[in-house]
């Protein structure tokens, strides 16, 4: 591991943030002189960002721990073509006024993790709409475009994938690294921002940047990009069966969010205590150090960290307590997720796959439900389901006026008539 002068650097390699850094002695001696300001970009592809998106962010956060000027852009422009970088398909073209209200969701999260201006921190929160709207195609592509070299882009990582796989790649997509690199000389020359991170497949369109920077005002400016992160299976980080894991609480609740990390593969622990906790790394090696069924309980502190970090600290106390007294203590935990059904509805009976897939939402489809049912791990009131043409109905209340709803050990949803 390479140690470094400034706190920065430091605690990013340390925690395991680096991938790769251009000019990195450089870079780690501007850290260490003065303020350094650097930005990632965050698409509006949906209402919320998911878990994919928490390492970008605390790349930000321990930026601005150390010191230093975050800036947070949103891509409301960028947003409008679409990133190829590790996609295999075009994104879905999105009208002015759902990005606007991606827009929205997006940046209640960032609130949790940056001190923004107006709260008397320095971090800022950008968007490029300001400036890629309002473009002249003709003077852009005589100013800007006259500086990109279509062989160079060709030969990059994100545009290589497709046209080797023969996926179509669109010239709209194709134009998306040329906006990216002018996002970069924009905020160079608005805020003074000399650094880009990302993703490691991020790295040739922050490169592209860095040149156009050079090229047209003569600036010197950085790219720092971390590894793109997956569980030891193998498997992309923040997929589970149920879809996404999203960081808005009305899309997944804290319980829910907790239990995704209290999951953690065993030998994930140590590594996502450093990435997505701010616990000191003494006390993360020594929970490392933990063996057997004591791994546990870091496992468990990782939930509770990770999870008071996005929805504070009460939410993660009580969403840890709910999780001991349903599976430690056995009891019906009355602040699991809950989902309201007209009791009218359940009076004529809600079939057993229309309550787990549509309501519930604890299994992708019906067909899902019935597999599950088949393979024993399916419960209502903690009793297994064997029917899949089985009715819920008022009498399937318990005495806490619910309906248990369980898919395995660790997922679990009340029904509640209203």
């Amino acid at each position: 591991m390479t140690t470094y002068k400034s706190d920065f650097l430091n605690i990013l390699s340390q925690r395991g943030f680096i991938h790769q850094v251009s000019e990195p002695d450089v870079l780690d001696a501007r850290a260490a002189e003065g303020q350094l300001t650097a930005y990632i970009g965050f698409d509006c592809t949906a209402a919320s960002l998911h878990i994919g998106s928490l390492l970008p962010i605390m790349m930000l956060y321990w930026m601005q721990q150390t010191g230093h000027r975050p800036i947070a852009l949103m891509g409301g422009g960028t947003t409008r073509v679409g990133d190829p970088s590790g996609k295999d398909e075009s994104r879905r073209i999105l009208t002015e006024e759902m990005i606007n209200e991606n827009l929205v969701g997006i940046r209640a999260v960032f609130s949790k993790f940056l001190k923004f201006e107006a709260e008397g921190g320095n971090a800022i929160m950008a968007n490029n709409a300001d400036w890629l709207n309002s473009l002249n195609y003709i003077d852009f592509l005589r100013d800007v475009g006259k500086h990109f070299s279509v062989n160079r882009m060709l030969s990059f990582d994100s545009v290589k994938m497709r046209l080797e796989r023969q996926q179509e790649l669109s010239f709209l997509e194709f134009n998306y690294m040329v906006l990216q690199a002018y996002d970069f000389v924009e905020l160079n020359e608005r805020h003074g921002c000399t650094l880009q991170m990302g993703g490691s497949d991020q790295w040739g369109n922050i490169v592209s940047g860095i040149d156009l920077g050079r090229r047209m005002n003569g600036a010197q400016m950085f790219a720092l990009t971390a590894p793109l992160i997956t569980t030891s299976s193998g498997a992309k980080m923040g997929k589970t069966a149920a879809g996404a894991v999203w960081l808005n609480a009305d899309l997944v609740s804290p319980y829910d969010y907790w239990q995704f990390w209290r999951n953690t593969e065993d030998a994930d622990v140590a590594r996502f205590l450093k990435l997505f906790t701010v616990l000191p790394l003494d006390e993360i090696a020594r929970l490392a150090a933990l063996q057997g069924a004591e791994i546990n309980e870091a496992k468990k502190v990782l939930a509770t960290e990770a999870t008071a970090l996005l929805h504070g600290r009460d939410a993660a106390t009580q969403a840890s307590d709910t999780s001991r007294k349903t599976f430690e203590e056995g009891t019906f935990a009355q602040d699991l997720p809950t989902v309201e059904v007209p009791r009218a509805t359940l009076d004529q009976g809600i079939g057993v796959l229309n309550a787990f897939a549509d309501i519930a939402k604890l299994v992708s489809s019906n067909g899902d439900a019935r597999r599950q049912i088949k393979a024993g791990g399916l419960k209502v009131n903690d009793v297994t389901v064997v029917d899949d043409k089985m009715m819920l109905t008022t009498g399937d209340l318990t005495a806490d006026g619910a309906i248990k709803l369980s898919l395995g050990k660790k997922k679990h949803v009340l029904l509640k008539p209203v």
